[in-house]
């Protein structure tokens, strides 16, 4: 019993000491969608302002893969010691309705650190759609529903997740067009092979700006600063229909509450870095506020999540392959 007491004793001191002095070696955080998308964008951003917070080099590894499972795993496979974090977008929380062979529940297996940004997202119809408004949008698609397409980057994206609930606010089905990414997408939206895409204001922005498509609405409550003259879809009488892509911050569960403490702050500083906040406008994304950058903002967003979309996924019965 004494060698066993002894042997516990010595854990925690290792533990405490080791809590003590992190981080001294680079953190990695993975991003489990390919480089150069919004998400790898905000981490790689995310990763300089935390590193020099923490005086440490956070370094950025993509594992790309449908709905971002794989770099999921490996980060719930990770040891819990605050080297391995994960950045992973508003997909979390549809996944556990997505995927039929999901190893793991968002819900139980990570420690939260915290959320990070807000991407809004903008419904748009190719150029020569008739309607130019929202409220000759919603008639028109009634009137021409059979020979109208709406179109998303891919199965559980967030242009394919915007779509379902806009169809499921509308109650009107139309044909979903998936692609195998936002960029062939847009380039078809633009070309007039497909009449409508709900995407983020990452994709969307420049095509609007320049008149290549039409915008009739964003999904936010306020309008949009890089597009203060689209009316919210909120002020023109679509209900219930606030829609961003949110980002949060996880590590493997069980990590020690001294150490995700000290990520806590760090991530909470990055949010408020300058330059940080500089690169996020001109990507489009708004830095959660305080509240939301915690363990707990994250954990009550995920949860409400999946229950907002886990009913949504599986009217439109659609699966992950």
């Amino acid at each position: 019993m004494k060698k066993i007491l002894l042997a516990v004793a010595a854990l925690v001191v290792y533990s405490f000491s080791h809590a003590n002095t992190f981080p001294n070696k680079p953190i990695t955080i993975i991003v489990p969608f390919a480089a150069g998308g919004p998400t790898d964008v905000v981490a790689r951003n995310l990763a300089i302002a935390m590193g020099k917070n923490l005086n440490q080099t956070v370094i950025v590894e993509n594992k790309a893969s449908a709905g971002g499972i794989v770099g999921s795993e490996a980060v719930v496979r990770a040891p819990s010691d605050g080297y391995t974090l994960l950045i992973h977008n508003i997909g979390m929380s549809t996944l556990p309705s997505l995927s039929k062979t999901l190893k793991f529940d968002p819900r139980k297996d990570f420690s939260y650190i915290g959320e990070v940004v807000d991407v809004p997202m903008v419904l748009t119809g190719k150029k020569d759609l008739p309607p130019n408004t929202y409220q000759e949008l919603i008639p028109y698609l009634k009137a021409n529903q059979k020979d109208i397409n709406i179109s998303n980057a891919g199965i559980g994206t967030a242009s394919h997740l915007c779509g379902l609930l806009f169809m499921s606010r509308i109650e009107l089905p139309l044909t979903s067009v998936s692609y195998k990414g936002a960029a062939p997408a847009m380039t078809d939206l633009q070309g007039g092979q497909v009449d409508l895409l709900c995407d983020q204001i990452t994709t969307t922005l420049q095509p609007i700006s320049s008149n290549r498509i039409k915008a009739y609405g964003a999904t936010t409550k306020k309008r949009l600063p890089a597009l203060p003259s689209v009316p919210t879809l909120a002020e023109q009488g679509l209900n219930n229909f606030e829609i961003t892509v949110w980002h949060g911050v996880y590590a493997p569960k069980g990590t020690p509450k001294l150490i995700s403490d000290k990520l806590v702050d760090s991530l909470k500083k990055a949010l408020v870095d300058p330059v940080f906040v500089d690169s996020m406008t001109k990507l489009g994304a708004i830095p959660v506020e305080d509240e939301r950058a915690s363990p707990q903002g994250l954990a009550k967003k995920l949860n409400d999540q999946v229950n907002t979309w886990t009913p949504i996924i599986q009217k439109a019965d659609v699966y992950l392959q």
